[in-house]
């Protein structure tokens, strides 16, 4: 009698499986096969960050190099170089030293005349290592100007660490962009 309790339950536990299986066999497909199709609908899809640039000038970054990107990161990822233009280096400016003593010279005391109102500067690199990125967005929110975006690129491979290591400013300046374009790139083009 016990042997056929148990048959009867494993077949209507059969036919529950099967049934399952032939709804969800006939239901329409969701999924894609990539490389046969691609995903259409990328609109909120959260890549790596890139660089946006300037509207009137694609070449350069709106990154205004204050940092606040590179010291918010939790996973220290991000780091960028720049260079200041306007500061000359003590040696090169020329001039006389201002001696405190024997062999003691005050620091900068050589330069020419009082600094510059205004200290221009040049971004020479921006480099994103996304194997240590976490996605997280904060970079993304606090830049003050806006000049970091998500990505689109939802068909990024590589083969070995190295192929995430991004230079972003020189992907900007190559025109791989996959993030949407800004407002003022949007109306200037």
């Amino acid at each position: 009698m016990k042997s056929l309790g148990k048959t009867i339950s494993g077949l209507w536990s059969l036919i529950v499986g099967l049934k399952v299986t032939g709804i969800e066999l006939v239901k329409p497909q969701i999924t894609i096969h990539y490389p046969r199709k691609e995903v259409s609908n990328l609109g909120t899809y959260r890549g790596h960050i890139e660089l946006v640039p300037q509207a009137q000038d694609p070449q350069t970054a709106l990154c205004i190099m204050c940092g606040k990107c590179e010291e918010i990161c939790p996973s220290g990822c991000i780091s960028l170089k720049y260079r200041m233009l306007g500061q000359e280096p003590p040696a090169a400016a020329g001039g006389r030293e201002l001696a405190l003593g024997l062999d003691i010279v005050l620091p900068g005391s050589a330069t020419k005349g009082s600094p510059p109102a205004r200290i221009d500067r040049v971004l020479e690199s921006y480099t994103l290592n996304y194997n240590l990125c976490s996605l997280c967005g904060l970079c993304v929110q606090t830049c003050p100007v806006s000049s970091l975006r998500f990505s689109r690129d939802a068909y990024l491979a590589g083969t070995s660490r190295r192929d995430f290591e991004f230079d972003l400013l020189t992907r900007m300046r190559k025109g791989i962009h996959t993030g949407p374009q800004t407002q003022a790139g949007a109306e200037a083009a």
